[in-house]
């Protein structure tokens, strides 16, 4: 049985910096969601390659481990998925085209769409909280109830 537990935050080093604790104290999972949204955002606006990105990414958030691994895989996910995952996002959103879309909306709608229809490793209410708290933290003041809609929609398509 897979377990939905995230593990303990890693140790905070004595002579980590201000930036390094913030990182340190959230959860590894979320650690890793921002690092691959970081990762995509990066592809997807600047074109550059996904392994430049996430070696610049992974050099700038303390992530080890297992969640380092997590957040390549999802960002391996959402890249071989992107197409599918733009279809899902532009139907549930047509009066948004999805290239017109925020880049940090656009790609954590990708992100957690994958882990809802694709992925499945988390429970799709896991995967829409962690897609909101992201929009609030890194979005516009209307991305999380943009990404909110639109995931609700997406799960309840795909759970008829």
């Amino acid at each position: 049985m897979t377990s939905y537990v995230t593990s303990m935050p890693e140790a905070i080093p004595a002579d980590a910096d201000a930036d390094e604790k913030k990182w340190a104290r959230l959860p590894p999972r979320r650690r890793a969601r921002m690092v691959a949204l970081q990762v995509l955002y990066e592809v997807d606006v600047t074109g550059h390659s996904p392994d430049a990105c996430a070696a610049w990414s992974l050099a700038e958030v303390p992530l080890r481990g297992e969640g380092r691994t997590f957040a390549q895989e999802l960002v391996a996910g959402v890249l071989d998925n992107r197409q599918a995952l733009d279809q899902r996002i532009q139907a549930q959103a047509p009066a948004w085209p999805v290239h017109q879309l925020a880049g940090v909306d656009r790609n954590l709608l990708r992100l957690a769409i994958y882990e809802i229809v694709v992925d499945r490793r988390v429970p799709p209410k896991v995967a829409i909280n962690e897609g909101v708290e992201l929009a609030k933290l890194l979005g516009s003041e209307s991305s999380s109830r943009f990404v909110n809609g639109v995931l609700g929609a997406i799960m309840e398509h795909v759970h008829r």
